[in-house]
């Protein structure tokens, strides 16, 4: 309860007083006064009513703004951890495909120095298609 509700709750009991009061006495005017008292008492109470839910729903947008506030920074975390993880991925296997070729590459020139003719003539007929493939048309 704030303090426009505690206003507007004893003027609405005052007002019902006054009016009780008037009413006893025969006093039309204190009578008017209390009514009077009444209706603005009950409206200071709305009021102080209405502010004060207007103040909890400003509380629970700014709890609702931290929660998400709090998901998406879990969400980047984990966004973070699964690019690291790729990267990771990604180096380990341009690492085990470079040996791979670095590998297959000693191999070949390892079987061109053992087998020099057919390596120069498979080079020949590799020079040999390129040519004819690359020749204009006539």
């Amino acid at each position: 309860m704030n303090g426009n509700q505690f206003r507007g709750a004893s003027r609405h009991l005052k007002g019902r007083a006054q009016t009780a009061v008037g009413g006893l006495t025969g006093d039309p005017a204190r009578q008017v006064r209390g009514a009077v008292n009444q209706v603005a008492g009950g409206a200071q109470y709305a009021y102080g009513r209405a502010r004060n839910r207007a103040e909890d729903l400003v509380d629970d947008g700014r709890d609702l703004a931290y929660a998400v506030r709090d998901r998406a920074d879990h969400w980047i975390e984990d966004g973070r951890a699964r690019a690291d993880h790729l990267l990771d991925e990604g180096r380990a296997f341009a690492r085990n495909t470079r040996q791979r070729g670095s590998t297959y590459g000693r191999q070949a020139v390892r079987y061109a120095d053992d087998n020099r003719t057919s390596a120069l003539l498979g080079l020949a007929a590799v020079a040999f298609a390129v040519g004819w493939f690359a020749r204009p048309q006539r």
